[in-house]
């Protein structure tokens, strides 16, 4: 936004000074909300301000000492209060200090043209510091495994991941360790996303969630958790039928997110026939939602952490046994032999066999036709494994409610695909 008519009137800082205040009032807003918090509305909002204006003098002045006095005296001023009025036992610690500090920050960087990005930092602040209960009861549900797992994934994503040489070797040119390991991080990612949330949310929110987030987490352990759990309790049949379908069709959408991420350039083939199998999965599951029994009581899938150590490096040998023998068996056998290798690996897990096609599909090895029929039949060899789980685990009666999801969902895909 321009603001000429400002100009030569000694008013230019004028829509700094209003953003900055601005600032200050959404984070004052949510700690005047807090009766603990020792600084209000009045005193966030002046103390954006004072940033701008500490910014400004150290610029007109050219001397940064200037900005650094005004952080030490905002410091002193949060230190002499507390001096003066003790802090009862029931205050909520140095959340609101630090959140000054941050807000008079946030006042200089608008001075410094940084406007956006402190109005977003500002925002994500005050979602912050408004959701203290919910944060606190993610990390209460979170066991010591959990986060000890969280851990080893970051190191192995943000310290192993960097060091690996970005370098094709073996035969094909098909194993990158950069590469191979980035696809680690991503499954991982995605699916210790969808444990935590299931382990965090619970079953307060119902099988549509626990669905949906064990297609994220795994799909397989939702199956087999459910069908055994509905051979015990025949009470829970149309409810695990539903789950289980919910997580088949999720797996559709998690596979559209990893061939955005990994190959964009083949998304325009596979995006209309994972769309169409997932719309057909859709529509059973609002068909059969009224037959669900909501006072059934939900079980949680107990899955493994995906971003255990053991896990992910499982995950990768699994990646680059199936990218080599995709490479091998594709080139001895043309594209049977990769659609034979997709149908075995399918079975277990499609996401190896989906992030070697879309590899090879990256490297010129596979056509965008070819790319897209592996996937296909790996998702479809996946659905008649765990169709499979169903009618041996969880018998017959189950199979019967599960049949007709996973037969739409299957019959969707070979629509897309044939009519490409």
């Amino acid at each position: 936004m321009e603001f000429g008519f400002l100009q030569g009137n000694n008013f230019e800082a004028l829509p700094q000074f209003i953003t900055s205040l601005a600032i200050g009032l959404l984070i004052g807003l949510e700690r005047e909300r807090n009766p603990s918090a020792k600084a209000g509305l009045r005193t966030f909002a002046l103390v954006a301000v004072f940033g701008t204006l500490a910014a400004l003098l150290s610029t007109k002045l050219g001397s940064p000492w200037l900005l650094i006095a005004g952080l030490i005296a905002v410091s002193g001023m949060i230190i002499a209060a507390y001096l003066n009025n003790p802090r009862e036992e029931s205050d909520p610690g140095t959340t609101t200090e630090i959140a000054l500090i941050l807000c008079y920050s946030f006042g200089a960087m608008v001075w410094y043209g940084l406007a956006k990005l402190a109005i977003m930092l500002a925002i994500g602040t005050t979602i912050l510091l408004y959701f203290k209960p919910e944060l606190r009861g993610i990390s209460q549900r979170l066991t010591r495994r959990d986060l000890v797992a969280v851990l080893q994934f970051s190191v192995l994503t943000f310290i192993v991941l960097p060091i690996l040489p970005d370098q094709s070797y073996g035969p094909y040119d098909a194993f990158n360790p950069h590469q191979a390991w980035l696809m680690v991080v991503l499954i991982s990612g995605i699916s210790l996303a969808g444990y935590t949330a299931m382990h965090t949310a619970g079953t307060r929110y119902g099988a549509p969630l626990l669905g949906f987030l064990g297609g994220i987490a795994s799909s397989t352990a939702t199956t087999l958790i459910y069908a055994k759990n509905s051979k015990d309790n025949q009470v829970m049949l149309h409810l695990a039928a539903s789950v289980i379908v919910i997580a088949a069709t999720v797996v559709l959408l998690r596979l559209m997110a990893i061939s955005a991420a990994v190959a964009y350039g083949a998304l325009p083939g596979l995006l209309p026939v994972l769309a169409a199998g997932f719309l057909a999965g859709l529509f059973v599951i609002f068909y059969n939602w009224r037959k669900m029994n909501n006072a059934t009581d939900l079980v949680i899938p107990e899955t493994s952490n995906p971003a255990e150590l053991h896990t992910a490096i499982g995950f990768g040998l699994m990646y680059i046994v199936v990218l080599l023998g995709a490479a091998w068996m594709k080139d001895i056998a043309g594209s049977q032999g990769l659609y034979a290798v997709a149908l075995v690996s399918g079975l277990t897990d499609v996401d190896a066999i989906t992030l070697s096609s879309l590899r090879l599909f990256n490297l010129g090895q596979l056509s965008e036709q070819q790319t897209v029929a592996a996937i296909v039949l790996a998702f479809l060899s996946n659905i008649a494994f765990k169709f499979g789980m169903v009618i041996f685990i969880g018998g017959w009666n189950l199979a019967r409610l599960v049949a007709g999801g996973f037969g739409a969902i299957m019959l969707g895909v070979l629509v897309g695909l044939f009519a490409l």
